[in-house]
């Protein structure tokens, strides 16, 4: 655990969005700080003189990811749970926030939220409303909430060579998971604290986000991660893609979607969007690049019985790009190489 004397513990769619060119020295709060996300967007924060707050329980969140920024003056840590909404009004009484970036979820990879659904929809559905409800009293000017592209309807999704999936496309409602029902609830939610209590909310649809810091355990990992562990431990790991490998996916670097969110939380757009590319690739391609990159000779092993969710899943970003003069920068082989060094230099 960290020993830092400063760790206390406790529009319509038609029209472009105005965005401004920057944001003046405010106190902004990041949930699930020690999270991948969380301490990338952290990390750009501080860049742009900002003075972050950040909360984590460490159930998920790792410590060395923020480690190196406890020495920064600009940095302040609280460490307990959002489920505890006596903790939540605690984190607020200590600071009045002009923003909060609300990252914090129980959550993991596909073997995670294909088997548990209970204890995900219980924590995240408290941790929101918890987020929500001080935000409103505290009087926060801008909330930000993560959503992610598992709202989008199962029968969708079934055929490969998906079409890309729009904004509107989210109904009527069908998600493939308990942890797509929550994200989609919440939504909801935002929408309802913005209409009822004049919180303005942003809200953006995770698409399959990889790069350094990402988990890469069979629990909590995505399949990026997870692959190149794989790959760098063979052959003392059997290198097994879940699945038949067919399955398809979309990729974004993290680099591009702190880009984005920044950009958004920025903009005077208050409806959800797709944070994500639209380049589709297959697992079993995504393995094939990932060995060339070892420059091992490995075998691709399949195992039928592990979850592979949707069968193809794409994002529409025809609304960001209108909406932000937003698209992804890094491409897939950039990303994945970055992404192959960074592990490689600490398994």
């Amino acid at each position: 655990m960290i020993k830092n004397p400063r760790v206390q513990k406790l529009m319509s769619d038609s029209e472009i969005a105005y965005i401004s060119n920057g944001d003046e020295r405010m106190k902004v709060l990041i949930t699930g700080v020690a999270g991948f996300i969380g301490s990338h967007l952290a990390r750009r924060l501080l860049k742009d003189v900002q003075e972050v707050w950040g909360v984590d329980n460490f159930l998920a969140g790792k410590a060395d990811r923020i480690e190196d920024l406890m020495s920064n003056k600009s940095f302040h840590f609280m460490e307990g749970d959002l489920c505890d909404f006596r903790f939540v009004k605690k984190v607020f009484e200590k600071e009045k926030f002009e923003r909060v970036w609300h990252l914090a979820a129980n959550m993991g990879g596909i073997g995670y939220i294909s088997r548990v659904g209970a204890d995900i929809m219980r924590d995240n559905l408290r941790m929101n409303i918890n987020m929500l409800e001080a935000s409103v009293e505290a009087g926060v000017a801008r909330f930000f909430f993560s959503s992610s592209a598992c709202i989008y309807p199962v029968e969708k999704q079934t055929s490969l060579g998906v079409v890309p999936l729009k904004e509107e496309d989210a109904y009527p409602a069908n998600p493939d998971s308990f942890y797509g029902w929550e994200k989609l609830t919440t939504e909801k939610m935002c929408a309802a604290y913005c209409e009822d209590y004049g919180l303005e909310t942003r809200i953006a649809r995770f698409h399959n986000c990889y790069g350094p810091m990402a988990d890469y355990g069979d629990e909590k990992g995505k399949v990026i991660a997870c692959l190149i562990r794989k790959a760098i431990r063979y052959p003392k790991e059997r290198f097994v893609v879940w699945g038949d490998g067919r399955q398809e996916r979309s990729f974004i670097y993290i680099d591009d979607l702190v880009d984005a969110l920044l950009r958004l939380m920025r903009s005077d757009y208050s409806k959800p969007l797709n944070i994500g590319t639209d380049r589709l690739i297959s697992v079993s391609d995504l393995a094939e690049m990932i060995i060339k990159l070892s420059g091992k000779e490995i075998r691709i092993g399949y195992d039928l019985s592990k979850p592979q969710g949707v069968r193809s899943r794409n994002a529409d970003l025809t609304l960001i790009k209108r909406i932000l003069g937003w698209t992804p920068k890094v491409s897939l082989e950039e990303g994945v190489r970055r992404t192959f060094e960074w592990l490689s230099s600490v398994l």
